[in-house]
């Protein structure tokens, strides 16, 4: 009896104790703790890598691409031909020339940002006209030039700032670091309230996104202008830019995390960070990025604040909509998403928990 009683047992126990498939070990690591573990970390190698390549690839060796560049009435001495010439070469045949009859027109297109820089030339030399708020980069790179050029002419050359940065943020920076900082803590903001308010309901998902965002943007503003003094803000616009900017960010992430779950973070860091923001023109002017991200960067949220938020300040009365239509974009683009497919969403409190709905 023994003998019979105990070859079931043997075959049993020598089933499980045989050594696991290639195929069972995959499916067991999978299954475990270390398969996604070993993922991330893949992942934030090559994050880590793409984040300090995207910014030096954009910021590290600006290269003039195409400077617009106002004429008022075409140069009309040899001097002022020969001047306008051997700037276009100096940077490389970069500078794009836009004619206007008059220096009124000229200046009115400054103020819209059309033209960087402004040049008239006259029996005494030439004056060019700068605008560091366009672009502290792109206006030190003119006056550079023209100076050079002016030298090796013997061509006497005045340079004029005509829309100066404001004290506190000589290099220009600042608006591109309050930019930065409303699309960052609105995408962890969003990651946050997944995690730590996850059975929010869709609408009110999107309520809390909205005042986070005013009270984020409101603190932003509040700490730059009114603690630090580092700039003048025209403060109601300022902060409603940074709120649009905060609750878009947000919204592209929910949107992601509705559409990929766990691994949202990737598309949302890609857009926003490793694309968006050195492409956005704060850091560095569009006329001197590289031409892919230079055209990309306005489309983008990043870019579309820094635009608005450069404007606001140094350009009162000649506001842009596209700016706000991209962002108004995005962020009904990201909530028609989250919308429809709520129901893929990880969270919301008004859904049947599993086990009951199949009983039902």
């Amino acid at each position: 009896m023994s003998a019979s009683g105990g070859g079931p047992s043997e075959a049993h126990h020598g089933a499980h104790g045989r050594p696991p498939t290639r195929r069972e070990k995959w499916e067991g690591f999978k299954e475990s703790p270390y398969f996604p573990a070993l993922v991330l970390v893949f992942i934030l190698a090559a994050a880590a890598g793409l984040f300090a390549g995207s910014y030096t690839y954009a910021m590290a060796n600006p290269t003039p691409h195409r400077i617009p560049a106002a004429v008022v009435s075409p140069p009309e001495t040899a001097r002022g031909k020969e001047f306008v010439a051997a700037m276009d070469r100096t940077l490389d045949a970069s500078l794009d020339l836009h004619v206007y009859r008059t220096p009124a027109a000229a200046r009115e297109a400054m103020d819209e940002q059309e033209v960087f820089a402004i040049v008239r030339s006259g029996s005494r030399g030439v004056a060019l006209d700068v605008a560091s708020a366009s672009g502290a980069a792109v206006a030190q790179l003119l006056a550079e030039s023209a100076v050079k050029v002016g030298d090796t002419l013997g061509l006497p050359v005045a340079v004029t700032d005509v829309k100066p940065l404001q004290k506190g943020d000589p290099r220009g920076l600042a608006l591109f670091y309050i930019s930065l900082a409303a699309v960052i803590i609105g995408f962890v903001g969003a990651i946050q309230l997944s995690v730590h308010a996850r059975s929010l309901n869709p609408l009110e998902r999107i309520w809390f996104t909205v005042l986070s965002s005013l009270l984020g943007a409101f603190a932003i503003a509040a700490v730059v202008d009114w603690w630090l003094g580092a700039v003048d803000l025209p403060f109601a616009e300022s902060w409603l830019i940074l709120a649009f900017t905060m609750f878009t960010s947000g919204m592209v992430f929910t949107m992601f995390n509705t559409l990929m779950g766990r691994w949202a973070m990737l598309p949302t860091w890609g857009l926003m960070v490793i694309v968006g923001n050195p492409s956005s023109g704060g850091a560095v002017s569009w006329p001197l990025l590289p031409s892919l991200l230079g055209h990309i960067g306005r489309w983008l949220p990043p870019g579309a604040s820094v635009n608005a938020q450069h404007t606001a300040v140094y350009y009162q009365g000649h506001q842009k909509v596209l700016p706000f239509l991209v962002l108004a974009a995005w962020s009904l683009v990201s909530c028609t998403v989250f919308w429809v497919w709520r129901h893929r969403h990880p969270g919301g409190r008004d859904r049947m928990p599993g086990h009951a709905a199949a009983a039902t």
